[in-house]
């Protein structure tokens, strides 16, 4: 009898476990499509979107509602809710703190200053950086939000999204002028990202500003898109360097890589 009962009294809780995973996976992921629809989306969409039936639907975003991390607008549709904002603040500084050592090591090899920054929303937010040992050098508040047509970042970052999203990005933002040598049109942008594509690395030649250039790559499988930089006077990071610092800026994003799989791996 005693075993009886104790199978038939585990058997719920395995099921009921199961469940509450399920529904966990499927609330982050419409956290995610949420996102990626650009923050705002109606029931029909996200079930469209999803494959998933609007009741179940409707339920889980009750309790994302409940919880903060969505919010009803007064047309009745889901808004990404102000909770996720600490959340967020706080991933970043934890994917700044795990990219500084690499960043340091892309100073020691290169002289430059080192940055990493991510893509929020239409913008670029720096998350970490690491000074250069020039007593002339290049400095970037961590934090700092800017756009991405007049970074190398942010080409790096838009070099894989497919043209139409990088049109619409594009017309949300505008392409004001940073310098007289920012690109300032959809068609030219889109060609740099070419040329990104091509060459494997991004270059900000004084587009964000004059007398700097930066040189930028994709952090490959990253969580969430990130990118990392150097940047200097233009007088330093010449061609003849970059040939020099493209491949350790590449090596270095391969090996920060590996340390975001790692951080983010279930325990064991």
């Amino acid at each position: 009898m005693s075993t009886s009962t104790s199978s038939a009294s585990d058997a719920p809780a395995k099921s009921a476990g199961g469940g509450g995973v399920q529904s966990l996976e499927r609330a982050f992921d419409l956290l995610e499509r949420m996102a990626d629809a650009g923050g705002e989306v109606g029931l029909s969409e996200l079930s469209t979107s999803s494959g998933l039936p609007l009741p179940t639907i409707h339920r889980l975003m009750r309790t994302l509602v409940a919880c903060g991390y969505v919010r009803q607008q007064a047309n009745r549709r889901y808004a990404l809710g102000p909770r996720l904002i600490r959340l967020g603040e706080s991933a970043s500084r934890l994917l700044g703190a795990w990219a500084r050592p690499c960043l340091a090591r892309l100073v020691e090899e290169t002289g430059e200053t080192a940055n990493m920054a991510l893509l929020d929303g239409d913008e670029i937010v720096y998350v970490a950086q690491v000074p250069s040992k020039h007593s002339m050098r290049m400095f970037t508040e961590v934090g700092r939000r800017v756009l991405p047509h007049s970074t190398g970042v942010g080409k790096a970052l838009l070099a894989n999204a497919p043209d139409d999203e990088v049109r619409a990005l594009l017309a949300r933002t505008g392409m004001p002028a940073a310098t007289e040598k920012t690109i300032t049109t959809p068609d030219a942008f889109l060609a740099a990202l070419e040329e990104v594509r091509r060459l494997g690395y991004a270059v900000d030649d004084n587009e964000q500003e004059i007398g700097v250039r930066c040189l930028a790559v994709s952090v490959p499988d990253s969580p969430t898109a990130a990118a990392i930089s150097i940047s200097g006077p233009a007088g330093r990071v010449t061609d003849a360097a970059t040939e020099k610092i493209v491949p350790v800026l590449q090596q270095m994003a391969a090996e920060l890589s590996q340390t975001l799989a790692s951080s983010g791996g279930p325990a064991t």
